[in-house]
């Protein structure tokens, strides 16, 4: 223990000056940005923002120093696994990728890379950020008073009654549904406040479902059981397909928005684009809970692999002592 705490020591002892360097280039970065988006957006590579928004960008960039910082901290034991590792960097990076570059533009200017925005920062960042299981890892690299702010009872209670089944599938599929109301639609592209709020939504609940299906523990300690995760799953499925069908068999253009604003491919049309979105929201959405579906039946394959491995632990010493005697 004493040599694991020598060890320690010195990467605790360097973390407040790197803390101090990245804090102030996120800050130096964030204000250089707002000031290039604001006065040159066409002038910035396609990798950069085209509407720059400070939160998001600041939140994405915490949280993966918070992650690097808490690989740091960690013993070997307390590192997740590789995969688990790669997985979280992949999912956040396709996430900032389809919100905070130039991709971001080109979303609002067709539906159908609009409906691939949406299933990526939803369904595929999310699912790929929590198979990482990156929780504990992010909060042992958080500033001290705010890791113990996420570890309040308060939002824990916060947090179970948003978690509750029937109402996290119901957000889960409603909010889809929500910013698929033509109306409703069209305000929010509009408007750049509600944009961002559409935009935090999806995210948010996209992690915050995902997180309670994806659990690798069995019940209890996980909230629910496996049968039960994969009841919401296949609960989730068919709303996406049933809207997602309506929009690509609808004779009428509903999102007009895109008319008003220009797509930015003329070569597809209104219709031709209602269509390819209507099947991302039918195809890929109801694939990404049938691959969940899959996911979760191997999280209950192994642990009770791993419950059989325990009890047979337990019982071989009574099995050989048995043989031994004779009795």
């Amino acid at each position: 223990m004493t040599t694991a705490l020598q060890k320690a020591l010195p990467r605790r002892a360097s973390l407040p000056i790197m803390d101090g360097a990245v804090y102030l280039l996120l800050a130096v970065t964030s204000v250089a940005l707002w000031w290039l988006c604001r006065n040159v957006p066409t002038l910035l590579p396609v990798w950069a923002p085209w509407d720059f928004y400070p939160l998001e960008f600041i939140s994405f960039w915490l949280a993966l120093w918070w992650f690097v910082r808490g690989l740091h901290l960690s013993s070997p034991e307390e590192r997740p696994a590789k995969w688990r590792i790669a997985s979280f960097l992949i999912g956040l990076g396709l996430t900032y990728a389809v919100l905070m570059t130039r991709y971001d533009y080109l979303a609002q200017h067709m539906f159908f890379l609009n409906r691939v925005q949406h299933i990526v920062m939803h369904h595929l960042g999310p699912m790929l950020i929590v198979l990482g299981w990156p929780g504990q890892t992010i909060l042992r690299g958080m500033p001290e008073p705010l890791a113990r702010l996420c570890r309040a009872h308060w939002l824990r209670r916060v947090m179970h009654v948003v978690q509750q089944p029937a109402l996290a599938a119901f957000l889960f599929v409603g909010l889809i549904y929500l910013w698929l109301i033509p109306d409703v639609h069209f305000r929010v592209m509009v408007d750049p406040r509600l944009y961002s709020i559409m935009n935090w939504s999806m995210v948010v609940d996209g992690i915050l479902f995902w997180s309670l299906v994806f659990d690798p523990r069995p019940s209890p300690p996980a909230r629910l059981g496996f049968l039960a995760r994969s009841g919401i799953l296949m609960g989730v499925m068919f709303p996406q397909i049933l809207i997602g069908a309506f929009i690509t068999f609808s004779t009428k253009d509903l999102y007009e928005f895109y008319h008003w604003c220009g797509r930015i491919y003329p070569s597809i049309d209104a219709m031709a684009d209602q269509t390819y979105g209507g099947l991302i929201v039918w195809i890929p959405g109801a694939m990404m809970s049938a691959v969940g579906l899959l996911l979760v039946l191997n999280f209950m394959r192994l642990a009770e692999e791993e419950a059989e491995s325990e009890n047979e632990d337990e019982t071989s010493p009574a099995i050989n002592a048995a043989s031994w005697t004779g009795m």
